[in-house]
């Protein structure tokens, strides 16, 4: 073996930054600047790989997959890989309702080969996060089943509209699968049915699963740790580009108004969205009522029962606008002294050892925390809407001096 071939390690080793050695004590003493440095510069990294100008699918359909076979009971992440995987799970439901308010989502479990719904297809988060945060009670028992899994998720997916993006997210924590059937024979109903299916691995590479998503045209990661877990489901509330077979056509929805229940002549009713419940909940007067059929809503973005019509609100439009125009990438800058100004745009943090990124459009400095905040959660830059509300007074003044004669 050559020299140079021992200094470069063993061939994984490759796979893989070695971050540790970039660690360095602050002043302090302390590791958490450094440590906190490479993770908003991972998380930096990913937002430069998103791609402008695609087209998404940005009205998804997506059916959650958790594994609640033995192998979740395993502490490798802690307490155990089931209640570390809800834990996220919640975080990321939130997430992605946030990002994506004209989605839907529901749940599915696998366990003794057996797969089951949680929850329907949905748009409400509190309903979903409820439902799952009972599961942390239920034992895990026996073996998952991919095929059941996916063929359960199939069965609604493939009657969701042609312009909207389905999709299916697995957890998986186990090495096996037992299926009743030929896998291979449902995996290519799922790209027959444009059904993209990505998996997160808890354990290790299965080959089955990576053959499901190089198929499907989803993505296969498995997990190093609890941070990169979350990192991955992360990447997985971006809408993902649309496909390129993709139905084109105009989507009808309703816009309803709440009526509160002060209306005495309004009488008290069950909302379309509680029928099936065994308590009193949703028998109120108010609501959103369907401006098609008139039927009745707890909340928004739904879709109606009777008239099969998307009821969702002018907001829940707004929040999707950062998708099709998304906020450039700040320039990383070394050089402070070429920066304006010496603190913060944003939080008014004093710029030491760490890059300064600056704004294209509005020549603003900011750090990497709230570089990564703005791009991650904001999707607005603050120096940018600063100046533009500044420029929109200006002219107010102007236009106001001009009418009084002032």
């Amino acid at each position: 073996m050559a020299d140079d071939e021992v200094d470069q390690g063993y061939t994984w080793e490759n796979e893989y930054e070695r971050t540790w050695e970039a660690l360095q004590e602050d002043d302090e003493g302390s590791l958490r600047t450094a440590v906190d440095g490479i993770i908003h510069k991972g998380k930096r990294k990913r937002l430069l790989e998103k791609k402008a100008n695609i087209r998404l699918g940005m009205m998804r359909h997506l059916f959650l997959v958790l594994d609640m076979s033995e192998s979740m009971e395993d502490q490798d992440l802690r307490p155990s890989r089931l209640l570390s995987s809800l834990k996220l799970l919640e975080s990321f439901i939130e997430e992605y309702f946030d990002q994506n308010p004209i989605s839907q989502l529901g749940v599915i479990d696998t366990r003794n080969k057996r797969a089951e719904k949680v929850t329907e297809l949905g748009g409400n988060p509190r309903k979903h996060i409820q439902l799952i945060q009972k599961l942390a009670v239920k034992p895990c028992q026996g073996e998952p089943s991919l095929q059941n899994s996916l063929e359960l998720a199939m069965q609604t997916l493939r009657h969701m509209p042609g312009h909207a993006s389905r999709e299916i997210l697995i957890i998986y924590g186990s090495l096996t699968t037992c299926d009743p059937g030929d896998i291979y024979e449902t995996v290519k109903s799922l790209k027959e049915l444009n059904i993209r299916c990505s998996i997160i691995g808890l354990a290790a590479e299965v080959q089955i699963c990576k053959k499901i998503c190089q198929e499907t045209k989803g993505s296969y990661h498995v997990i190093l740790d609890e941070t990169h877990f979350r990192d991955l489901l992360t990447y997985h509330v971006t809408p993902p580009p649309a496909r390129n077979n993709a139905e084109s056509s105009l989507i009808r929805m309703g816009f309803p108004h709440h009526q509160l229940s002060g209306n005495k002549e309004e009488k008290p009713a069950m909302c379309m969205c509680h029928l099936d419940s065994q308590t009193f909940q949703g028998f109120r007067s108010g609501g959103y009522f369907c401006p098609q059929c008139k039927s009745k809503y707890c909340e928004l973005p739904v879709e109606c029962k009777a008239c099969g019509l998307t009821l969702v609100s002018a907001p829940h439009l707004a929040r999707s606008y950062h998708h099709l125009f998304p906020l450039e990438s700040y320039k990383e800058v070394q050089d402070k002294s070429s920066v304006l100004q010496s603190h913060c745009f944003s939080c008014q943090t004093e710029f030491t050892e760490h890059p300064v990124y600056v704004c294209g459009r509005c020549q603003k400095g900011f750090c990497i925390d709230c570089d990564v905040f703005i791009h991650e959660a904001l999707h607005s830059c603050p120096g940018c809407s600063g100046s533009r509300h500044t420029q929109e007074r200006q002219i107010s003044g102007t236009l106001l001096a001009g009418l009084t004669g002032k």
